[in-house]
């Protein structure tokens, strides 16, 4: 198994985790904040612009939701081999995320 196969894993084991608590749901934020330009998502924490400027203002409901959305994506391997956009310089520009709401 390859390191970004371990990191992978071990974001949806997080993802996972975070979804069972009843409330006060955490930030998936692991202060990588570089967006794949290609793929939409953002290196660290695989979540869309959307969500990572939302996630200040949304319900505990939509939360689990996103972290939801973060298990699959990190499950399924968004880039083909299990690696992140940060690991493949094939995969695309990464730009860092500018004034990201934690």
């Amino acid at each position: 198994m390859s390191a970004s196969d371990d990191g992978r894993t071990a974001l949806a084991v997080r993802a996972a985790a975070a979804q069972a608590l009843a409330r006060d749901l955490p930030s998936p934020c692991v202060s990588v904040c570089r967006m794949d330009v290609a793929e939409g998502f953002c290196a660290g924490c695989l979540r869309t612009l959307d969500e990572i400027a939302g996630w200040g203002s949304t319900d505990d409901a939509t939360r689990r939701r996103i972290w939801r959305a973060i298990e699959l994506r990190a499950r399924n391997g968004l880039w083909g081999d299990g690696s992140t956009a940060a690991d493949d310089p094939a995969a695309g520009p990464v730009a860092p995320v500018q004034g990201a709401a934690k």
